[in-house]
């Protein structure tokens, strides 16, 4: 072997050497690479909660109805404008009241011919048995002339149902107010051909109060029970307050009126009523706003960072680590969220350890290390140096 062949071999073994020791030393730096994954861990801990549940909600009217013609006819006026405050009994629409009139003229005349003929053949009867005493009669008149009563009584008694119907349909022809509350935009105008039943002319809301529709989950229904038998808007520290579109909070508190009869199985839902005063008609029907319930637990509950929850296809979980330093995907159901923590309604005891920072790295059954632990003995041995 020459000069230059034992000079290659001695560069080349060199390098081997130094590409060895670079590769052991790159191994150390990276823990997770074949060894534990490195993740921050912290136990789970539990408090009595004080935060605010919030449910999405639809504005309502507490009462609303459609305002559609009784008889038909022509509209001849329209007595309020559209969106106004309207009072109970309100005169609202005008349908041409000419034919009604005189429909009711005609029924007050039918009834006092019947009216007249009644006492003339009651004057009759009460003659023909002064005379059938006295037998100056056959029987049969007598008989004869009670019958004629009885059908001149019927006769009275139809006038008047024919009375009555004719009123009732005059007083038709006018639409008053149902109840107070704000008239909407009318859907007819003056001249239009209206239709009993079936034509449309304008929608009643009642504004004040007013109501937010929305739904909870079945497992919250003892809350709101227990808020609705309180019968105020606070329950000890629970208050119910809204929140409009663009953050504004509305400065009237709720208070819960209704629940719903039964859950719906689909959703595992229950619609919750909450009424609000609106002196000042903000609250407007069909409104979307943002319930907010603010609640203190009765027990203490688990909190852990928020960052710690995965959120799969709808689904939450947390990795717990156990006993061999495992990571298990453990299943939760969140409850309350506050500041940068949430509440675990079910899935986590106080005191689990639960990996908080670095679950992107982790695979369920993975071997993980806290680096908290990875940084002190390095922190050590950089003093020890020095």
């Amino acid at each position: 072997m020459n000069r230059n062949s034992i000079l290659f071999l001695a560069v080349l073994s060199g390098s081997l050497v130094l590409s060895s020791c670079g590769n052991k030393q790159q191994s150390q730096q990276r823990p997770g690479a074949g060894g534990p994954i490195p993740v921050s861990i912290a136990p789970v801990s539990e408090d009595i909660v004080k935060g605010v549940n919030n449910f999405p909600g639809t504005v309502v009217a507490l009462n609303q109805t459609e305002l559609r013609a009784e008889v038909n006819g022509y509209i001849t006026a329209i007595l309020v404008p559209d969106g106004a405050a309207v009072a109970k009994g309100q005169k609202l629409y005008e349908i041409d009241r000419i034919r009604y009139q005189a429909a009711q003229e005609q029924a007050k005349a039918n009834l006092a011919i019947a009216q007249a003929n009644f006492n003339k053949v009651s004057r009759d009867v009460e003659r023909y048995k002064t005379l059938a005493e006295q037998d100056a009669i056959a029987k049969q008149t007598l008989d004869y002339a009670l019958t004629d009563l009885d059908n001149a009584k019927a006769q009275v008694a139809s006038a008047q149902a024919a009375l009555t119907s004719a009123s009732t349909d005059l007083e038709r022809s006018i639409i008053r107010a149902p109840f107070s509350g704000t008239i909407g935009i009318s859907q007819v105008r003056t001249g239009a051909l209206v239709t009993a039943g079936s034509t449309l002319i304008n929608t009643i809301s009642s504004t004040n109060p007013i109501a937010v529709d929305f739904a909870v989950n079945e497992r919250e229904i003892k809350q709101f029970v227990d808020l609705q038998k309180d019968g105020a808007s606070t329950l000890r520290d629970s208050v119910i307050t809204l929140q409009l579109s663009g953050n504004e909070t509305y400065d009237k508190p709720g208070k819960i009126t209704a629940i719903d009869r039964a859950v719906d199985p689909s959703t595992g839902t229950i619609t919750v009523r909450a009424s609000f005063d609106n002196p000042d008609n903000v609250l407007r029907v069909g409104m979307n706003t943002n319930v907010q319930v603010a609640t203190n637990s009765s027990t203490k509950m688990p909190i852990i960072p928020y960052q710690a929850v995965i959120e799969q296809l709808g689904e939450f979980k947390v990795y717990v680590v156990s006993d061999s330093s495992t990571a298990i995907a453990q299943p939760v159901k969140l409850g309350i969220k506050i500041a940068d923590k949430v509440v675990i309604n079910e899935g986590l005891k106080a005191g689990q350890q639960i990996i908080v920072e670095g679950t992107q790295n982790v695979q369920p059954g993975a071997k993980v290390v806290d680096q908290s632990k990875m940084e002190a003995p390095a922190q050590q041995q950089g003093s020890s140096k020095k």
